[in-house]
């Protein structure tokens, strides 16, 4: 299966992409990680993403389309992937299918399904601006679940937690607005080609899981 993960801030991608990416048996590929090991090996791409980062610059989408393209076509992807952060926008989108079918038969038909992570705002900020980290080994933490905040230190490492800024009510506010305008628009495009479908994404973790996995069963999961 060939699957793309949409969804707001906090709305559990990165967990969910794990879980579901295991239960299918496909590589996870996040576009955070690509970026990272390419400037990590110093890759050309790498190179060029770095230049742009470093002088404060978004990195353009060809850069990240040819880092995904260089993914896409490692061993693993054959029998499927699992894609996290990218498209974040149509013209991502566009230029992903267009990426998919060059590739031609070495990806099947393209895209199977994208699968739509539904919550709330007031959800998104509750969760995220509930959020503490560990200065000493940086494990995040829940007011709502993990006990180790009623004392302000860490249950790991004993390190002081804090709240980071992108966790702060307006910032998450402002990130929420950032979604809206840039990536919300990718659930009608997938919607109007047919691969788009919708879970609630609110509840325990494992159920979400469930969830997921019992929508993606009719696009062959």
């Amino acid at each position: 299966m060939r699957l793309v993960l949409v969804g707001p801030p906090g709305a559990g991608k990165g967990t969910q992409a794990e879980f579901i990416a295991a239960q299918l048996a496909v590589p996870k590929i996040s576009t955070g990680e690509i970026f990272r090991e390419n400037v990590a090996n110093g890759s050309p791409l790498g190179v060029r993403a770095r230049q742009y980062m470093d002088s404060g610059h978004l990195v353009p989408d060809e850069i990240t389309i040819n880092m995904v393209r260089d993914r896409l076509t490692e061993p693993d992807t054959a029998d499927g992937f699992l894609l996290d952060g990218f498209p974040r926008t149509v013209p991502q989108a566009v230029a992903l299918d267009k990426l998919v079918a060059d590739l031609g038969s070495d990806l099947g038909a393209g895209l199977d399904v994208v699968l739509e992570l539904v919550v709330d705002d007031d959800e998104v900020i509750r969760r995220l601006s509930g959020r503490r980290t560990c200065h000493g080994c940086g494990k995040i933490w829940h007011v709502d679940f993990d006990p180790p905040l009623r004392d302000g230190v860490c249950d790991r490492c004993g390190g002081e937690l804090f709240q980071r800024e992108d966790d702060l009510a307006e910032t998450v506010a402002e990130r929420l607005r950032v979604y809206a305008r840039d990536t919300a628009p990718l659930v009608d495009y997938y919607g109007a080609q047919g691969k788009l479908v919708g879970i609630d994404a609110t509840g325990p973790v494992e159920d979400i899981t469930v969830r997921a996995i019992d929508a993606l069963r009719s696009y062959g999961g």
